[in-house]
């Protein structure tokens, strides 16, 4: 073999990547970005995943890519090992039907067959590719048009494979080397060497099913090659898990034990069928179709045979990448770069950390009310604690919101995420007035300040009334309520009122001296931070509305709910007035 088809071989090894590339690009694209999404909400069994790891890699076209998203998902910790590995049994499946494609490369034809030959049907698929590429103004048919270029690359490169192998036919030394790989271990090694380079295992396939040519690859050569192929392809998984977390590193290897386990599964389902028949299996000749077939089948006995063996699997992970000293726990789960490129799966990963933030939020304030009645330190501290989470929250949500907006978002895609940016500024304002009611909590221990016989009433009253407006707001947040979010204003306002009430009362009872000055500083304090904490709420039904009415100024349309009083808003305020009355 010349240095001349040395190069061409390289030169459509090349070729055969980059119209991976085009292919995979174009199909996630043609999919929207949705697919990842799919994948994180539906694998929640491992039957699921399975079937869902499959799908999404016969989408992407590569089986890598599929197992480095899952990387992401388990790093973030919005997916378990267990789910991981499911996906990956499934990838696996999914990225041998690339093989079959390039299978087609082999269809040929004289006379008029020669119309519906590979390379007359490439040629036509590139034509149309580059016209709707280069006419097109619809996004979906550019996409389609770089599917198919990418496509008749792909072809045109394994032709050019082709080519360059073509003269190792009348090698005898090729010929020998083809044979030395029917020994198994030599046959693997090298498999696993060519993947790792190349880092594709579907250009791997290819490759060997275009040396397939030559009529000098045996099953005996083939099977070990394909095992080793499919260690190889661990590679690149292996390398996106540098410095992730322990258990997005499990998921890692788990491409790597899956590959091996599967190498020993069909080495012993072979050595079973070459005791049985040695003479027609071994030296069968292949080509590129039973090479593909062969992979497919290699791929679904993995998955078969692993199955139902996806918590031994995990167990060992475990063992393998151990847990050793782990670095402190943050109270949120780290948002992955990794997603910034896909804005859907990264909304829904802010999404998620938001209800974190929230619930973490929540428990603040109702502890902080708590201390007022039964105050203790280790309660302090632990409300102490939820506001720097709450803080920490808003900085990593911020900052990665304002990543993200950086990006090209759909308009609807900008509007949640200016959502959550409003969100997390309200959420952590929220908890800034949590931890001044529990200093308020402290002094009032630290000074033993009593308050008045019906001073604790109005306390307890409007205590009631913030506790459920928060929990109202951050309901109607999290779940999407729009019912909800419309509730909050009307409380909102009885709120407003009762600070103002309760503040003109605790004068009088100064003026009676029925309460001291001090104990007036600190119940004015309480009121405060009480009506603020409302606002806030406010602020997130208001954001609720403004993304399904596509409300421009807030301020204005709260202004007009407030000036118009509708039937329902007058409704919900009676009631709440009705619920939260004052005593005489």
């Amino acid at each position: 073999m010349s240095i001349a088809n040395i190069i061409a071989l390289l030169g459509g090894v090349a070729l055969f990547l980059f119209g991976m590339g085009l292919m995979s690009d174009g199909l996630k694209q043609l999919a929207g970005n949705k697919l990842e999404v799919v994948l994180y909400r539906l694998s929640n069994t491992p039957l699921k995943g399975i079937l869902l790891g499959t799908a999404v890699t016969l989408v992407i076209q590569s089986s890598a890519a599929t197992s480095v998203m899952v990387i992401g998902f388990v790093n973030s910790g919005m997916m378990k090992l267990a789910q991981a590995i499911s996906i990956i049994l499934g990838s696996i499946v999914g990225t041998s039907v690339t093989g079959w494609v390039v299978s087609l490369s082999t269809i040929s034809g004289s006379g008029w067959l020669k119309l519906v030959s590979t390379a007359t049907i490439t040629g036509v698929v590139a034509i149309i590719g580059i016209l709707l590429r280069m006419i097109s103004k619809k996004t979906w048919k550019r996409s389609l048009g770089g599917i198919l270029l990418g496509f008749a690359v792909l072809m045109y490169g394994i032709s050019a494979m082709s080519t360059a192998v073509a003269p190792l036919k009348e090698s005898r030394v090729f010929a020998d080397v083809m044979t030395a790989f029917s020994n198994p271990v030599l046959g693997f090694l090298a498999g696993a060497a060519i993947t790792a380079v190349l880092q594709s295992s579907s250009s791997a396939v290819g490759l060997l099913e275009t040396l397939a040519g030559t009529g000098a690859i045996t099953f005996g050569a083939a099977l070990p090659l394909l095992m080793g192929i499919g260690v190889g392809a661990s590679v690149p998984v292996l390398l996106a898990s540098i410095g992730a977390t322990k258990e997005a590193k499990r998921s890692a290897w788990s491409y790597l034990v899956i590959s091996i386990g599967g190498a020993i599964a069909a080495g012993i389902l072979w050595f079973v069928l070459t005791r049985l028949f040695t003479l027609t299996l071994n030296g069968r000749v292949m080509n590129a179709v039973s090479i593909a077939l062969l992979n497919t089948v290699f791929r679904v006995l993995t998955a078969v045979a692993l199955f139902p063996l996806i918590r031994q699997i995990e167990k060992l992970l475990e063992k393998l990448v151990r847990s050793g000293k782990e670095p402190p726990q943050r109270a949120y789960a780290p948002l992955e770069e990794r997603f910034l490129a896909n804005p859907v799966l990264a909304l829904e990963q802010c999404r998620t950390a938001v209800m974190d933030m929230s619930a973490i939020v929540s428990d603040n304030l109702k502890l902080s009310m708590d201390l007022l009645v039964n105050y203790s330190e280790e309660g302090f501290r632990t409300v102490e604690q939820g506001e720097n989470d709450a803080d920490h929250y808003e900085d990593e949500i911020g900052t990665y919101l304002v990543k993200l907006t950086g990006s090209s978002l759909h308009q609807a895609e900008s509007r949640e995420a200016a959502k959550y940016l409003h969100a997390i500024g309200d959420l952590e304002r929220m908890s800034d007035h949590s931890m001044n009611i529990a200093e308020c909590a402290k002094e009032i221990m630290e000074k033993k300040i009593v308050f008045s016989e019906p001073a604790v009433k109005e306390l307890k009253v409007i205590t009631r009334a913030v506790t459920d407006i928060a929990d109202i707001a951050l309901w109607a947040f999290n779940t999407g309520s729009m019912e909800d979010a419309l509730r909050v204003e009307p409380l909102e306002e009885l709120i407003d009122d009762l600070c103002d009430e309760l503040k003109l009362h605790h004068v009088n009872r100064i003026q009676n001296h029925q309460c001291t000055l001090e104990n007036g500083f600190v119940f004015n304090d309480l009121l405060t931070n009480f009506e603020r904490i409302s606002d806030h709420c406010s602020n997130i039904a208001i954001a609720m509305i403004e993304l399904r009415d596509g409300v421009l100024d807030a301020h204005a349309y709260l202004d007009d709910l407030k000036e118009r009083k509708d039937e329902s808003f007058r409704r919900h305020y009676e009631e709440y007035k009705e619920k939260y009355a004052i005593e005489a």
